[in-house]
This record gives structure tokens, C-alpha cells and sequence, in this order.
């Protein structure tokens, strides 16, 4: 598959890079694409690291955009915080590090906790500091057995997996529409190998330590405040098949950011990237095109 000017997405190799975070953390992202091109921050969900984003970052650097898939703090490659600081505002200032450190505004797209983050960091931190807001299957209202079932999925192997095989095999119990991919080469970046030899996911367990942030007091208003505050285009994509953001909540979502686009994608869950990447991808290029400034 080719995109704009021809390119195609398998010539692009990620460049690694680290920014620091406002209280010293070192934060992992992969670069794509040309460094003076439009930039795209992909923000993945918890549990998960920059790996997510591979084939879209290379596509939306084929598109011609500088894509940067970041591994949110305490995931993946970026450091872990000392003092358990993982509320949402710590991310969404780690969002406004990292464009400090692009040196100009962003287009965000957000998975789950990265696009909370986004909102937060739109909504409270840095208001304007993007270009454009993509949520990728997440609203202020969130199902909460669709929550409870992640969570459930993320805290069910405190002592990992013996094997990638057997790491393959809770994911394809977890996720059984979703094919089963034929190797275990991509399994390996998303866990980590203990002294002990055992694989375990590769995020710092604290992160789910405590409440989850979307059952304390306030938190579906404080949401709410932070899409009605955005004043950047806006795109929801979410899963049709989705247990987490319902229809309804992505209606809610709409009816309070009324310019607000929104792409329900067929066959795909919570992890719509990861089910329909080339759909997904064509709906997040499509967007970010309508919405470019004129040159």
C-alpha cells in the first residue's frame, strides 16, 4: 500500500528519541518521518508502549506528517516514576514536555489513557498547545464493565508468562475476534524478561495501584469540561464493537463538542488500531488533511 507522493510506509525506519518530563523522567519515543514535517504525537493506552502505533506512524510519515510515538511514563522504554505519580495530569504534562520539546504545536491522537491524557492536557495544562484532538475509543463516559474487564485482563498474571507463546495465547482469549498473529517477534516489545525468566508486560505495576481514575468522585465531569474546552478540531474514532465507549457515549461526546467528527469503525474493539489499522489510519490522515491550514 502506497500514500501521498508514493511513499511507502515500510521505508520508514523509527529514530529514537528522549524527552525529559517535568519532574526528570526520561521519556522513550520513536520519530517517523521528516523532522520539519507537520507533527502527530500518538499517545497509546495504559498497559500498552509505542509499539502500538508502528504501522501508523509509519503510514502517517508516509503521508508526509512527522509521526512521534511516545511510550507514556512508566511504560515500555520510559522511565518509571519513584513516587507513583500517574494521575492523569502527570501524563498530560509529560504531553506538554514532549512538545516543548518539538518546539511547535501538534496534532494529538490518543488511545484509552492517551487520550484522557490528551483531554486533560487540552483541557487544564496547555490549552492550544495542538493543532488537533484525536480520541481513539474513549468519552468521558466509559462503560464500566468494558473498564473492569481490562483491568481485570491487565492484573489477571501478576507472575507472567513462561513463555511468548503463552503470552500469545491470554491474548487471543482476551481479544478472540482478532486473528492471531503468527509470531511472537512483536509480543516480545510489549513484555519484558525477568531474572527469573518469566515475561511480564512491560509497565510499572503502581500504575494500577489504588482507585482507577475513572471511578473517583468527579471524574465523568471533570471530562466533560475539558471536550466543551477544546477548541481545536476534533475527531472521535471509536470501536463499533467497543464494550468501553458506547454509542451513546460517543453521542454525548458529540453533543458537547458540536464540530466534532467522529468515525465508527466496523469490526474493530476497544484496541481499534490494532483491529482495523488500515481503516483507522485512512480516517486519522483523512481528518488531519481537512483540518491543515493552508500553506
Amino acid at each position: 500500500m502506497t500514500f501521498a507522493g508514493g511513499a511507502d510506509p515500510e521505508t520508514f525506519e523509527p529514530e529514537p528519541m528522549t524527552v525529559r518530563s517535568h519532574d526528570g523522567l526520561a521519556l522513550a519515543l520513536d520519530a517517523y518521518g521528516a523532522p520539519d514535517a507537520e507533527a502527530v504525537l500518538l499517545l497509546h493506552g495504559g498497559g500498552q508502549t509505542r509499539h502500538a502505533w508502528g504501522w501508523t506512524a509509519a503510514r502517517l510519515a508516509a503521508a508526509g506528517y512527522r509521526a512521534l510515538a511516545m511510550d507514556l511514563r512508566g511504560h515500555g522504554e520510559s522511565e518509571w516514576s519513584d513516587d507513583g505519580a500517574y494521575e492523569l495530569a502527570a501524563f498530560a504534562r509529560d504531553i506538554d514536555a514532549v512538545i516543548s520539546a518539538v518546539g511547535r504545536p501538534v496534532a494529538l491522537v490518543g488511545a484509552s489513557l492517551g487520550g484522557l491524557a490528551s483531554l486533560i492536557s487540552q483541557g487544564e495544562v496547555s490549552p492550544g498547545s495542538a493543532t488537533a484532538v484525536v480520541l481513539v475509543d474513549v468519552a468521558p463516559r466509559l462503560e464500566p464493565a468494558g473498564v473492569e474487564r481490562i483491568l481485570d485482563f491487565m492484573l489477571g498474571r501478576p507472575h507472567g508468562f513462561a513463555t511468548l507463546d503463552e503470552a500469545a495465547d491470554a491474548i487471543a482469549e482476551y481479544l478472540p475476534h482478532r486473528r492471531r498473529a503468527p509470531s511472537t517477534d512483536g509480543l516480545a516489545k510489549n513484555l519484558r524478561q525477568g531474572d527469573d525468566g518469566r515475561w511480564r508486560w512491560h509497565w510499572d505495576p503502581r500504575f494500577l495501584e489504588g482507585k482507577p481514575a475513572s471511578t473517583q468522585e468527579g471524574f465523568e465531569q471533570r471530562l466533560e469540561r475539558c471536550v466543551r474546552l477544546v477548541t481545536q478540531p476534533m475527531l472521535l474514532v471509536r470501536g463499533g464493537m467497543s464494550d468501553v465507549v458506547s454509542e451513546q457515549g460517543a453521542r454525548e461526546l458529540l453533543a458537547m463538542a458540536p464540530d466534532a467528527r467522529y468515525v465508527d469503525v466496523e469490526e474493530a474493539s476497544h484496541m481499534v488500531a490494532g483491529d482495523r489499522n488500515d481503516v483507522f489510519a485512512e480516517a486519522v490522515i483523512d481528518f488531519l488533511a481537512s483540518v491543515r491550514p493552508p500553506s
